[in-house]
């Protein structure tokens, strides 16, 4: 994980660093960059932005908990939450202002025979992290049988959806 805070000098200021946040990563910014992750299918993307510092972060989790896993924090939602909102927090942000939208979830492929799919329990684990830390929810687009991509505007905390079978939206 890095944390992009300023522009190199060969960059107009108008256009913000764009950063590629992968699977099972995250990355925070207290610039303004634009964080991106793409491939979402039953995997969440969890956006958290803390206007007052300003401070913003994305991670893309896979599964909903690490079970006392070595490895990764990065790649389960417990975890994954934890360390991204600790990493906002070592750079000035307050989960008490902080703000989280989370969009995938899908069900892409739905081997469960009862029971909720991973999509389903990645939601439910985010949701129930973010709660435990104080953090609020205030969007998602989760669900479905699609697969997204996330452009988090790290300024504004503007969280641009683009779906496989729909418009873009913007949480």
């Amino acid at each position: 994980m890095k944390v992009y805070s300023g522009q190199s000098s060969s960059e107009p200021e108008s256009t913000p660093e764009r950063v590629k946040v992968g699977i099972a990563e995250y990355e925070v910014t207290t610039d303004g960059a634009v964080l991106t992750t793409s491939g979402l299918g039953s995997c969440i993307g969890v956006a958290i932005h803390d206007p007052s510092v300003p401070v913003a972060g994305l991670l893309h989790v896979m599964l909903p908990t690490a079970d006392d896993m070595d490895g990764n924090p990065a790649k389960f939602a417990d975890t994954g939450v934890e360390t991204l909102i600790e990493a906002l927090e070592s750079e000035g942000g307050d989960p008490q202002n902080m703000e989280a939208k989370i969009a995938g979830g899908s069900d892409m492929l739905d081997f469960s025979e009862s029971g909720s799919g991973i999509g389903q329990r990645n939601a439910e684990q985010v949701r129930q992290t973010l709660d435990e830390y104080g953090v609020s929810l205030v969007g998602e687009d989760v669900g479905g049988d699609h697969g997204r991509s996330l452009r988090l505007e790290g300024a504004s905390g503007d969280l641009v959806v683009k779906s496989a079978n729909k418009e873009s939206s913007t949480l």
